[in-house]
C-alpha cells in the first residue's frame, strides 16, 4: 500500500494540468487535481477560446460591404454585445462542464480550492493536507497592470469577456499579440480604438516584414496606432481634465473644437470615463483603457521557494528539460514555467511528464519549430526563424511576395497579404515560414509539418499549386527577393 494519499497531485485545472491528470489516471495512477478558479484555465475560460469567438464575431462587419460588391442586396447589421456575451458565457459553461466530466470519467478527484506546497510531498488544499508521491504545478499565468498611479482604472484581458457594454472609445496599451488581437477585434465590433506601444514597431520578436504589414493593415482598419508612445498619467475624467481625443497631429483642431463644445469630459467624471496623458504630449478621454502589457506566472504565495524550488526573475518556476524542478518530486508545466506560453505546448509538456514519470520513458520536451498564430486582421501564421534571426545564424535566401487577394480585391478593399520563406543557402532547408493573410493560422499548421520535417525549398517547389488560392504562392516563388 502506498505511503501517500495520491500518486500524483496536480495544482491547476488548465489544459496542461487536466491532460496530465487524465492520462496519468488512465494508466492506473491515483490522481487529484486542485483548481481555485474555473476548470479549463486561461485558454478555455479567459483566453484562446473566448478570444477566437470574438475574432469570428468581429469578422462579419466587413462582410456586409463585401457581399454588396458581389451583388448581394444586404444592409449593414448592428452588433449586439449582450447577445454575443450571453451566448459566449453559455459556451464557456459548456466547455468547463466537459473538462469536469473528463476528469470525473478518468477517476481524478477534484478539489475546488486553492492549493499550495507544504513540503516536497505535501499539498495544503481546502484546509487539509494531502500527500502525493509526485506533484505537478500547472497554475498558468495572469495579466499584469503597469506600476503607475491609477492603473486600477484600467482593465486587463481577463475583463474583456464580461464587460456590461462595449466601450465607444477604447485605449489599448501594449504592442504584443494580445494587444494587437484585441485592437483588431474591437475595431471589427465597431469600437473606436487607439493603441499605444512604447516600442518602434508592434509584435516585437516576430518577423519584421510581417509585423510591418500587420501595422499597416491595422491602420487601414481605422485603428489609431501610436508607436514610441506610452501613458504618462491617467485618472478619472473630470472638469479639470479638458482633454482632446488622442489622435494624429491632424486631429488636433477637431479635438480643440470638441473640447470647447464641452462634449468630451462630463462634470465630476460621470460615466466612468478615463483621462489619459501620453508621452507624445496628447491627451484623451476613453470609456475604457485596456492594459495588455505582459503576463506573469501564478506562483505567488505557493510555498515554492520555502521548500527549495527555484523561481526566476519574473516568478517563473525553473525546470529542466523534463519539466522537473530542483525538488525531485515536484514538476511544473505550461505558462508557470515561462518557456513557450502556448496551450498546445502545455499539453505536450503534460504528456511528456506522464511519459517520463509514470511510463518509465524519460521524454524531454521538444520546443523546436513550434507553429503559432496571431489572430489579428489579417492573421499571422509563423513557424521557425524570422528573417532577422536566420541572418544572424547563417547565409540565407528570402523568398517573399505581397499582393491583394482575389476575394477582397474584387470588393475594392485595400487589404494585402504576405507569403515568405526563409531558406538556408547551405542546405536549402526552409528555416522559417511566415504568412500574413486571412486564415493564416489554418495555413501555418500544415506548413509547419513540412518545416518540422526539414523540407527544402526544392521540396516546396516540387509541390503543385492549388489554384486559385492565396496559399499557392508558397510553392510558386522561384527567385529569391534578397539574400543575406
Amino acid at each position: 500500500m502506498s505511503d501517500f494519499d495520491y500518486d500524483l497531485f496536480v495544482i491547476g485545472g488548465g489544459s496542461g494540468g487536466v491532460r496530465a491528470a487524465r492520462v496519468a489516471a488512465a494508466g492506473g495512477a491515483k490522481v487529484a487535481l486542485a483548481e481555485d478558479n474555473r476548470m479549463g484555465g486561461t485558454c478555455v475560460i479567459r483566453g484562446c477560446v473566448p478570444k477566437k469567438l470574438m475574432v469570428f464575431a468581429s469578422s462579419y462587419r466587413e462582410g456586409f460591404s463585401e457581399a454588396r460588391a458581389y451583388g448581394w442586396d444586404v444592409q449593414d447589421g448592428e452588433f449586439k454585445w449582450p447577445v454575443f456575451r450571453d451566448h459566449l458565457n453559455k459556451e464557456l459553461d459548456r466547455l468547463e462542464g466537459v473538462y469536469r466530466k473528463l476528469l470525473d470519467g478518468s477517476g481524478v478527484e477534484i478539489f475546488d480550492a486553492r492549493a499550495k506546497l507544504a513540503d516536497a510531498h505535501t499539498v495544503e488544499v481546502g484546509g487539509e493536507k494531502k500527500t502525493a508521491k509526485h506533484i505537478l504545478v500547472a497554475t498558468g499565468g495572469h495579466p499584469v497592470r503597469p506600476d503607475m498611479a491609477n492603473a486600477h482604472l484600467g482593465i486587463v484581458s481577463d475583463d474583456i469577456f464580461s464587460l456590461d457594454k462595449l466601450p465607444e472609445k477604447l485605449l489599448i496599451v501594449g504592442g504584443g499579440y494580445i494587444a494587437c488581437e484585441f485592437a483588431c477585434i474591437m475595431a471589427g465590433l465597431g469600437v473606436e480604438v487607439t493603441q499605444y506601444y512604447r516600442g518602434a514597431q508592434i509584435l516585437r520578436g516576430f518577423d519584421d516584414e510581417a509585423r510591418g504589414l500587420i501595422a499597416e493593415m491595422m491602420r487601414e482598419q481605422g485603428i489609431n496606432l501610436h508607436l514610441g508612445t506610452n501613458i504618462v498619467e491617467m485618472g478619472a475624467a473630470d472638469a479639470d481634465h479638458t482633454a482632446s481625443w488622442t489622435g494624429t497631429d491632424s486631429d488636433a483642431a477637431m479635438g480643440a473644437s470638441a473640447r470647447s463644445a464641452g462634449d468630451l469630459v462630463p462634470e465630476g467624471g460621470k460615466g466612468g470615463l478615463i483621462w489619459v496623458k501620453s508621452t507624445n504630449g496628447q491627451e484623451g478621454v476613453y470609456d475604457q483603457v485596456l492594459f495588455a502589457t505582459g503576463r506573469s506566472p501564478n506562483t505567488r504565495d505557493m510555498g515554492l521557494e520555502e521548500i527549495g524550488i527555484e523561481v526566476g526573475r519574473r516568478g517563473e518556476i525553473m525546470v529542466d528539460e523534463y519539466s522537473q524542478t530542483a525538488v525531485p518530486s515536484v514538476y511544473a508545466i505550461g505558462d508557470v514555467t515561462n518557456r513557450v506560453n502556448l496551450t498546445p505546448v502545455a499539453i505536450r509538456e503534460g504528456m511528456a511528464f506522464v511519459e517520463t514519470v509514470f511510463n518509465g520513458n524519460p521524454t524531454p520536451v521538444d520546443h523546436d519549430l513550434i507553429p503559432s498564430a496571431v489572430f489579428t486582421t489579417p492573421e499571422y501564421g509563423t513557424v521557425g526563424l524570422t528573417e532577422e534571426e536566420a541572418r544572424e545564424q547563417e547565409e540565407i535566401e528570402v523568398y517573399c511576395t505581397s499582393f491583394r487577394p482575389m476575394q477582397t480585391a474584387f470588393a475594392g478593399k485595400p487589404w494585402r497579404v504576405l507569403m515568405k520563406l526563409v531558406v538556408s543557402k547551405a542546405n536549402r532547408k526552409v528555416l522559417g515560414c511566415h504568412i500574413v493573410a486571412p486564415g493564416a493560422g489554418e495555413m501555418i499548421q500544415l506548413a509547419g509539418i513540412a518545416v518540422k520535417m526539414g523540407a527544402t525549398k526544392e521540396d516546396f517547389d516540387r509541390t503543385v499549386a492549388v489554384h486559385p488560392t492565396m496559399s499557392e504562392e508558397i510553392v510558386t516563388m522561384r527567385e529569391p527577393m534578397r539574400t543575406a
